[in-house]
């Protein structure tokens, strides 16, 4: 079995990914707490990383048709090469242009190729290991993709904190180009499939074709990612407004060890991840998809500690200790719930479609987050010194988007 899932091509997938996210939670911890330093404002803060991830969303389905068309490890290299490039180019043109302009445009650009990146990765795993080790396969991904999660931004915030922004620009520059020259030599088996008319035709039945068998064949896909994006909205997009927010701008701490200690909640966020996808790897056969659901009961319970210091305690770092652990223990669950969830799409959807599948699968559930992030931005900036408002609101909705989830997978077999 360890023959089968460690292959010379999955393990290469493997190590590219490692690097790969590596440079992109670097940057992504950088650019938009660079902003944050400079602006101190919450609300321009979500509303930017709202714009940001609108490309993603628009891209994804895009990414998923291709990721059937054209082999996947050429769309991974040429992406990481292109990302290099972008990732680039702001660095050469920070100190010229409006800053918030150019960063909006830049995270734009980087959770667009992500969006058109990631249906790639996720249409490979099926073609490089069987169908026993899927679970498997996506359990390690997925810690790969936590471990980077949690390295990036705890070096970032060093490297930041201590050198500035550019420094850490530069290596994630050298990490993406690293990792396009190591996926050059993966092998992907790959079938061209016939296309019909023109490209604008071939989109269209392509896109037919998937929302079919999404509405007609597999309507439980389509209502797990409803519930998903009230997941997304409500609690996902909290945690991203709230952890840069409350550690920087809002909790009694030290100025000069804020950021860092910022960076720091961001790997404890990522060790999380790392924990739910190892947890996840180990108890692969044990897991039920029925009860994936408790997974998401449990992370919104985890908000009430957060709600409750904030409106309890005045000692910064109590409130910091207990919105880590708390944010802790969501990503364990939700990384768990996350590999459940990819890979019961990945075992039912047909090896022709699954790239088109999984591209609106992740278009659907993250077309929530930009809307979170804007509305979160805006209800921490008018609830200032009420925070716990907020939060205690994020808990109450998202248990009602679990108890969905907890329906929608009962029956499942």
């Amino acid at each position: 079995m360890n023959q089968k899932l460690f292959s010379r091509d999955f393990t290469l997938v493997v190590a590219g990914q490692i690097i790969s996210l590596f440079g992109n939670a670097t940057v992504r911890f950088a650019l938009p707490l660079y902003l944050l330093n400079v602006t101190g404002s919450s609300a321009l803060y979500g509303t930017v990383m709202a714009c940001a991830f609108i490309p993603s969303i628009l891209l994804s389905p895009v990414g998923g048709m291709i990721a059937d068309r054209v082999n996947k490890r050429n769309i991974m290299v040429v992406l990481d090469f292109f990302t290099a490039a972008v990732i680039a180019l702001f660095s050469l043109l920070m100190g010229s242009m409006n800053l918030v302009v150019l960063l909006t445009v830049t995270l734009m650009l980087l959770y667009g190729i992500a969006g058109a990146y990631q249906p790639s990765v996720q249409a490979s795993i099926p073609a490089l290991v069987d169908v026993g080790n899927i679970m498997a396969a996506n359990s390690i991904v997925n810690t790969i993709s936590s471990f980077a999660s949690l390295m990036g931004p705890v070096l970032g915030g060093i490297l930041y904190s201590a050198y500035g922004l550019a420094p850490v620009l530069w290596v994630c520059v050298v990490c993406f180009i690293f990792s396009a020259v190591m996926e050059i030599f993966i092998h992907i088996p790959f079938q061209k499939q016939d296309s019909e008319g023109n490209i604008w035709q071939t989109v269209k039945n392509d896109f037919t074709e998937s929302i079919h068998y999404i509405r007609e064949e597999k309507p439980v896909i389509g209502k797990a990612v409803l519930a998903a994006c009230g997941i997304n909205l409500f609690l996902s997009a909290m945690i991203m407004v709230a952890l840069p927010y409350l550690v920087t701008e809002v909790i009694d701490l030290e100025s000069a060890w804020a950021n860092r200690l910022y960076g720091f909640a961001e790997g404890i966020l990522a060790a999380g991840g790392l924990a739910g996808g190892i947890c996840a790897g180990i108890f692969a056969k044990r897991l039920s998809i029925q009860k994936s659901g408790n997974l998401i009961v449990i992370s919104a319970l985890c908000l009430l500690p957060v709600s409750a210091s904030l409106l309890f305690v005045k000692s910064g770092m109590i409130n910091y200790v207990v919105l880590t652990i708390s944010c802790f223990t969501v990503m364990v669950c939700a990384t768990v719930f996350n590999v459940q969830v990819m890979s019961f799409f990945q075992t039912v959807t047909p090896a022709h479609l699954i790239g088109k599948v999984m591209a609106l699968v992740f278009t659907a559930a993250t077309c929530a987050q930009p809307l979170g992030n804007a509305l979160y931005g805006v209800l921490f900036e008018v609830s200032a010194g009420r925070e716990w408002m907020v939060v205690l609101f994020a808990c109450g909705v998202s248990m009602l988007a679990a108890v969905g989830i907890r329906k929608v997978f009962r029956g499942v077999s």
